[in-house]
């Protein structure tokens, strides 16, 4: 199994992508455009994916974190691709990716504080 760090890591890393993708975009272009939908949605599916692997008792330190709606975003994804609603993916990349990012690069300084992001 990989470090936790690194699930972390891949978290804030993810993250980081998605806030690229939609910077400047406005919630209709997003609808509109199949390759920056795609893009979003498979980096929320690294997130949920990242998420999975930490074990119940990393995630259990940190319950203001939604693991579980995270873990089961990306099982939807995945698995129910075909009910994905792409305005609650909007949601996701624009509101709630940048609290998240925040909140894993904070559980890094406190659970890794001698190594970097």
């Amino acid at each position: 199994m990989r470090p936790e760090r690194l699930y972390l890591l891949d978290i804030v890393e993810a993250a980081g992508s998605i806030r690229r993708f939609v910077t400047g975009v406005d919630e209709s272009d997003f609808l509109q455009n199949e390759m920056l939908q795609s893009a979003v949605l498979q980096k929320l599916t690294t997130i949920g994916e990242a998420a999975s692997k930490l074990g119940e008792t990393f995630t259990s330190r940190y319950p203001q974190v939604p693991w579980r709606s995270i873990v089961a975003f990306r099982n939807i994804a995945v698995h129910e691709y075909f009910a994905v609603e792409w305005p609650i993916v909007w949601i996701a990349a624009t509101e709630d990716t940048p609290s998240l990012q925040a909140q894993i690069e904070a559980i890094v300084a406190t659970e890794f504080p001698a190594e970097e992001l």
